[in-house]
């Protein structure tokens, strides 16, 4: 549907659902994906129109996530209209301000405080058969993005067969790592851009591809955010803590030192994952602006590798292949 006659189904949808002939929608956000979000003033009250083009993004994940996360506790947008044929939801808005507005140095303990007690709430939830299992095959596919996107479209370089070689080896760490793990359910995207600023705090965001894998997945997504980097003995502070209020509630962390480097290698999945996935918004998708954020994963990769002997083969492969056309961003 072209984007005109797109604009005019949502306005009349939400038209509709609200009685409301004169409301009048303004963008609210954008994501990586194929969905936006409008908001629209009416009768006092103010909403969230999520527009997900049917032919782009199916809106029954979301559904079935949103519901499955607040049976469980987890502040969740609330669905107050739904037409899934045409792709639009009515959500109960929850403000402007994500965590990513609003964190700084003197409020991120108090506020990451809150983000671990929702965290734990999630990953308490039992998940469902249906939910998909964060397992080797996807695992495989999205390290895959790394080579075929990052180096070979957006640095135009291909691996030698030692290199190669070196990277299979660094993928089968990985893999194992995240599958030797206790499994628990998974947002996938647990990070301050996707937590809202809200009461009660936070309102949690992003979740339709939520699965079921290793435990570290999501607080390293917290904590090495994509938008937002953090000293590093912050970093480890906030990983003990949030070991610690997780074992308290009885989820299946390992002993801290282990899940330290859980958390190191799942990060360095995650980190080059997405490295792959900013080249692709940027190549494919006509996104470029994720890729001002590609420093900040390469630094994360670097510290987890200078840490972690399991993860030798990675600092060549970024040596040989990414510094000399990229730059790290500077420590926080």
């Amino acid at each position: 549907m072209p984007q005109t006659a797109r604009a005019d189904a949502r306005l009349a949808w939400t038209r509709g659902v609200l009685a409301d002939p004169s409301a009048i929608l303004e963008r609210a956000s954008t994501d990586a994906g194929f969905r936006s979000y409008w908001r629209v003033h009416s009768g006092g009250t103010s909403w969230i129109v999520m527009d997900a083009p049917p032919a782009l993004e199916d809106v029954a994940p979301w559904l079935a996530v949103a519901q499955l996360l607040r049976d469980g506790g987890v502040h969740v947008p609330q669905v107050h209209a739904r037409d899934t044929g045409q792709g639009f939801l009515l959500l109960g808005d929850m403000g402007r301000r994500t965590y990513l507005d609003v964190l700084d140095a003197d409020n991120a303990d108090v506020l990451f405080d809150d983000a671990i007690a929702a965290l734990i709430a999630l990953q308490s939830i039992a998940p469902p058969a249906t939910l998909p299992r964060y397992d080797r095959a996807l695992l495989e596919r999205e390290l895959a993005l790394f080579p075929d996107w990052f180096l070979a479209r957006h640095l135009g370089v291909s691996m030698t067969a030692a290199q190669r070689d070196a990277w299979d080896a660094l993928r089968a760490v990985l893999v194992d790592a995240a599958l030797a793990q206790p499994q628990v359910l998974v947002h996938r995207d647990y990070m301050p851009r996707n937590l809202m600023h809200c009461e009660p705090n936070p309102g949690v965001l992003d979740f339709q591809d939520a699965v079921v894998g290793p435990i570290a997945y999501d607080p390293v997504c917290l904590f090495r955010d994509a938008f937002l980097s953090w000293p590093v003995a912050r970093v480890d502070a906030w990983l003990a803590r949030y070991h610690g209020l997780a074992h308290a509630a009885g989820l299946p962390v390992p002993s801290l030192e282990r899940f330290r480097e859980d958390a190191d290698l799942t990060g360095a999945q995650r980190h080059l994952k997405v490295l792959g996935i900013f080249a692709r918004l940027h190549h494919r998708d006509g996104k470029p602006k994720y890729l001002a954020d590609a420093p900040r994963f390469l630094r994360y990769l670097l510290e987890a590798a200078a840490r972690r002997p399991a993860l030798a083969p990675l600092a060549p492969l970024l040596d040989e292949l990414v510094l000399p056309r990229l730059a790290p961003a500077p420590a926080a």
